[in-house]
């Protein structure tokens, strides 16, 4: 009879043990798991705190613990999140800044949400690290920064993602006081009336605690931006490399800057480059003016510190109206390397009375030309001592005229240009916008007709 009551007693006793586990258990989750209120809610678990809003109150929950707290304001709940742990999950809502963020030291550190708005008020999310080993990975994803930066010094492997900048006078800037910020990826962002959207800082020595740590480099290679937009407004840059900054071995890929919408026309420019983006290449990268009128409206400037350049690829189109495409006043040479075989070709009006007629462009727009092989033909009735003369000069894409190339007729006629030719008029290394042809006649009518065609690559 005891040995049966023993037995029925433990079994009871186990029985409530594990009823009790299974509430604390469900208890737990629900701690975890309450207040998250998002899309992500299922996996919010993965993050050491979230941060979410209650009417006017924010609430930073401990994923560990479960413990709860009211911060006064966003900086203060991100300050001790991100100094107590590496990853904090913003639930949507719409927050006001009052200070910057500190990202110190940290490894793997993240900032994510899925359409959290904050109005920053020119304050900082500052991604820092002592040199770049000590700052590396760090991720920010998911966000709307209305007049915020982010800022990211000495740090290695920096991703930024899925996050719009409006209206700030700089959106993301890289600058380098020890050591380098390389490996960087920029991907998915809108940029969207700001001052600078993105920005390559001149490197600078920096002091910690008063002591000059003086290991400043240039480099901010092997970074990528890519499916990025920028809407660039008067006064304006999209991107912009600093006299000694090296954006360097870098890409630039599917981007598209939308220049002179709303009736702006004035001060813009998609790229301004002052520094070296040596082996940095552009792919599939439009330049879009809507300007009817265009002022000091660049696709690229180049600044006298300018170079090495990038390599523009035939995937790089200019639309729209321009100043001009690339405004390079120090003759800093361009390069182009993807090539595609094309044939065009024009009918050049002739000019009489020995002037020449409106000169003729042969072009490939938006691509640039990297190679061509012009041919004149001259048809019609000549008349007795009548002479054609044909011109031909390239257009280099920061609006630079080569030196002409001219060929006579005194009858009908078709000629190359020839190799030297040629070479003379790729005098330097600039991209090729378009061919220009003219054409004129000894007498005061002409009966001829001129045809340039041209073989070639953009």
């Amino acid at each position: 009879m005891k040995d049966s009551f023993k037995k029925l007693f433990s079994k009871r006793a186990l029985t409530i043990v594990f009823v009790a586990l299974l509430v604390l258990s469900i208890f737990n989750t629900y701690l975890i798991l309450e207040g998250t209120h998002s899309s992500m809610s299922t996996t919010v678990v993965n993050y050491d705190f979230v941060l979410s809003q209650d009417g006017s109150t924010l609430k930073l929950k401990n994923m560990r613990s479960g413990y709860v707290i009211q911060p006064q304001s966003l900086q203060e709940a991100l300050n001790k999140a991100l100094s107590e742990g590496n990853s904090v999950y913003i639930n949507q809502g719409t927050y006001t800044l009052n200070g910057d963020i500190h990202i110190i030291n940290k490894l793997n550190a993240r900032i994510i949400s899925d359409g959290a708005i904050i109005y920053s008020n020119g304050h900082k999310i500052i991604i820092y690290g002592t040199d770049y080993t000590t700052s590396q990975y760090g991720l920010i994803s998911g966000l709307t920064l209305i007049n915020g930066t982010i800022h990211v010094e000495n740090s290695f492997a920096t991703t930024i993602t899925n996050t719009k900048f409006i209206n700030t006078t700089t959106g993301i800037e890289f600058l380098n006081t020890n050591t380098w910020s390389e490996y960087s990826k920029i991907e998915g962002c809108q940029f969207v009336n700001n001052t600078e959207s993105i920005v390559f800082r001149s490197p600078i020595n920096g002091t910690q605690s008063g002591k000059d740590i003086g290991n400043a480099t240039s480099s901010y290679a092997s970074t990528i931006i890519e499916r990025c937009y920028f809407n660039i407004q008067d006064y304006a840059v999209g991107i912009k490399v600093e006299q000694h900054a090296e954006f360097s071995e870098s890409r630039m890929q599917n981007l598209r800057f939308w220049m002179g919408e709303n009736s702006q026309r004035s001060n813009q420019t998609a790229l301004l480059l002052d520094g070296s983006m040596y082996q940095t290449l552009l792919l599939g990268v439009v330049f879009e003016s809507f300007a009817d009128d265009p002022s000091y409206m660049y696709a690229i400037d180049v600044g006298k510190n300018g170079g090495p350049m990038p390599k523009l690829d035939g995937g790089v189109s200019y639309l729209g109206n321009w100043t001009v495409p690339i405004h390079n006043p120090f003759k800093i040479g361009l390069r182009s390397d993807t090539k595609t075989a094309v044939k065009y070709e024009t009918i050049v009006p002739v000019g009489t009375s020995g002037e020449f007629s409106e000169t003729q462009s042969l072009e490939c727009r938006p691509l640039t030309i990297t190679d061509f092989k012009p041919k004149i033909d001259v048809v019609g009735n000549l008349k007795h001592d009548e002479i054609i003369t044909v011109r031909i000069r390239i257009k280099y894409v920061d609006n630079a005229i080569s030196n002409s190339v001219i060929h006579t007729f005194n009858t009908n006629g078709s000629e190359f240009l020839s190799d030297n030719e040629i070479i003379q008029l790729f005098s330097s290394q600039s991209v090729i916008t378009a061919i220009l042809v003219d054409a004129k006649t000894n007498t005061i009518s002409t009966n001829a007709k001129v045809t340039v065609s041209s073989y070639g690559a953009t």
